[in-house]
């Protein structure tokens, strides 16, 4: 089982309070739930950074996220659709059997800037 989370579960971002803290709880749920269906199921999120899709358009700030993730991620570069995709096909292929009850950011390296 994978959900997608955001990095305002953890980040405080104007205008994104009812969102933020539903993707927190959101969070709580896959580690409480990964315990109370192992050993047959795993379940983890998946929280990606930047991804300049039709559900930033809502976002006030959507310019200038954009920009400073493209100049502020060490990896250098926006996160794509794909890279979001290639990590859930990473945690549901049996590469990754041993994990479970996590959030895998998925952000470039951003969320280690200060």
């Amino acid at each position: 089982m994978i959900a997608l989370s955001s990095q305002g579960a953890n980040r405080v971002m104007p205008g994104y309070a009812v969102v933020g803290a539903s993707k927190a709880a959101l969070e709580a749920l896959v580690r409480y739930l990964a315990v109370e269906l192992a050993p047959t199921v795993r379940v983890n999120a998946v929280s990606p950074g930047v991804v300049d899709t039709d559900a930033l358009k809502h976002f006030p700030m959507r310019e200038e996220m954009l920009t400073r993730a493209r100049e502020g991620t060490p990896a250098g570069r926006i996160v794509t659709p794909e890279d979001v995709a290639d990590t859930v096909d990473f945690l549901t292929s049996d590469t990754a059997k041993m994990v479970t009850g996590h959030t895998l950011v998925v952000d470039g390296g951003a969320a280690l800037l200060a």
